[in-house]
């Protein structure tokens, strides 16, 4: 672990042990996380919204059943409230498209704009205009570098973190009896997102369940080094009962390292929905659990916050959505809560 990332991981884990703020998410700059379910529309408002004919884009970093959960949530919202969703973009993880793509979505006049912004001084720069010309900004997990609340931003909304990382540690507890070892691949970079859910993990392990012992610690940067990653673990530790993996992602490098072991014994968790991953899990496999968050969640608070600023009604600086848990048992219904979509039909033919 670098040095820069253990000072990283120390304040984040002192942070979440403090008495005041265990069991709670908090936003980039420490900001108090509000629940999305408190984020409404009011009812007599609607009438007001809709007469004002506004007009909202959506443009987002990428393109994924993540996205796509999002922005079904959020039409879904702005439909209700009578606002016209005049724009939808992918910048493909791409900082000079998503400028251009600001940039063009600004010509059809959006009254909101709802975004995730792929790098924080690039997208101040971006975000200006739409600053400048009153456009009301809601951003989802990100924030540009030196923007303030309110005056340059309605909201972040984002995922319950603390809760996603607590939730793996329970699910992993759970399926190893409370004690054993474990291996914690994290995200090694200073991102709050997966820091947050990353020590939440850690943190929820050594605070809940002494009988087990984190005994094996990688940082990851790049998803495509977690099988060799995932190797050498199993190599100094070739009895461990089980891995957190920070996303789905780098999940399914440690489960081709663990199948090319012959290891079916080590339980695994990781975060977000992933058909792959899923599949293992339903088949009886390493995986015991994915926790995901409710991703048309996020997109229907984003777009009622927007909605909100428009009013003039006040908006919190940072918004959480809630977690969820998916097993072998339940996965139909997680997959429904957090996408509000289907099971992939490979996972539901798999599971019975």
């Amino acid at each position: 672990m670098s040095i820069r990332k253990m000072l990283y991981a120390a304040s984040v884990a002192s942070m979440l042990l403090g008495s005041a703020a265990y069991a709670q998410t908090v936003g980039p700059q420490g900001e108090t996380a509000t629940p999305s379910a408190s984020i409404t529309v009011p009812e007599d408002k609607v009438a007001t919204l809709k007469e004002g004919k506004h007009r909202a884009a959506l443009l987002w970093h990428d393109q994924s059943d993540f996205v796509n959960a999002v922005t079904a949530g959020a039409t879904d919202e702005f439909t209700r409230l009578g606002i016209e969703v005049v724009a939808t973009t992918s910048a493909g993880f791409d900082a000079a498209k998503q400028r251009s793509d600001i940039e063009t979505a600004l010509a059809k006049k959006p009254d909101i704009v709802l975004s995730l912004p792929l790098d924080p001084v690039t997208s101040a720069a971006a975000f200006e205009q739409a600053k400048s010309e009153g456009v009301k900004l809601v951003f989802l997990s990100n924030l540009p570098k030196d923007y303030k609340h309110p005056a340059d931003y309605a909201a972040i909304v984002t995922d319950d973190l603390f809760q996603m990382g607590k939730q793996a540690a329970d699910a992993l507890a759970k399926v190893m009896g409370g004690k054993g070892t474990v291996g914690w691949i994290f995200h090694d970079a200073d991102y709050y997102v997966t820091n947050q859910r990353d020590n939440a993990f850690k943190t929820t392990v050594e605070k809940d369940y002494p009988d087990m012992k984190i005994v094996a610690e990688q940082g990851i940067s790049d998803p495509a080094r977690a099988e060799e990653i995932a190797n050498a673990m199993l190599l100094k530790n070739p009895d461990l009962g089980g891995i957190y993996v920070t996303w789905a992602g780098p999940a399914e490098g440690v489960l081709a390292a663990l199948r090319a072991n012959g290891n079916k014994t080590t339980k695994v968790v990781t975060l977000d929905l992933s058909e792959p991953v899923a599949l293992d899990m339903v088949r009886g496999g390493n995986v015991t659990a994915l926790v995901a968050d409710e991703a048309y969640e996020l997109g229907r608070a984003m777009a009622a916050t927007g909605a909100r600023a428009l009013l003039g009604e006040e908006t919190p600086p940072f918004i959480v959505a809630p977690a969820v848990t998916a097993t072998a048992d339940n996965v139909k219904e997680a997959w429904q809560q957090s996408l509000r979509v289907d099971a992939p039909k490979s996972v539901v033919e798999a599971g019975k």
